[in-house]
């Protein structure tokens, strides 16, 4: 009687830890075909001006070359124009990005005037600017939630307010 109940135990103990081994096994397949997304920054934002700085709104598109939504509940970024970080922050609400898609995203940032100085003259001379913007996407997916890095730079035109 003791030797049934062990062997009933171990079997369940068996079965258990090859259920966990599947969805573990599942959640790295999902890791492994998941594409990073391709962040470009589109457009800056001055949402207020004080004696020391100002607050932004950094607008990003966010296109998804994944075969299923990005449903993203959070999102870490740092935006650097030429070499010098304008701000960094996290963006706890919810976004969605279509498969094969492009969604808008905008950040608030508070900067100082003193940390853009160069960057500053650069534009006022050219009228753009070499920016880069990483981070990552926290993503809800069929297969688990997962956190995955973005790094991407570029130039943005004044003009156009694009980046390329």
């Amino acid at each position: 009687m003791v030797k049934e109940a062990l062997m009933k135990s171990l079997k369940r103990s068996a079965w258990v830890v090859g259920a966990l081994a599947l969805v573990a096994g599942c959640a790295t397949l999902g890791r492994a075909t998941f594409a990073e997304p391709t962040v470009q920054l589109r457009d800056v934002r001055v949402v207020g001006l004080g004696l020391e700085g100002g607050n932004v709104d950094v607008v990003l598109s966010v296109y998804n070359p994944n075969r299923f939504s990005l449903d993203a509940t959070r999102m870490t970024y740092r935006v650097d124009v030429d070499s010098v970080q304008l701000g960094n922050g996290a963006l706890d609400s919810r976004f969605v990005v279509p498969s094969g898609d492009t969604s808008m995203v905008s950040l608030p940032i508070r900067f100082t005037y003193r940390g853009l100085g160069e960057a500053g003259r650069q534009i006022l001379s050219t009228g753009s600017v070499n920016y880069r913007v990483r981070g990552d996407f926290t993503v809800v997916t069929p297969l688990g939630n997962f956190t995955r890095p973005y790094d991407q730079t570029g130039r943005f035109n004044t003009v156009s307010g694009a980046g390329r």
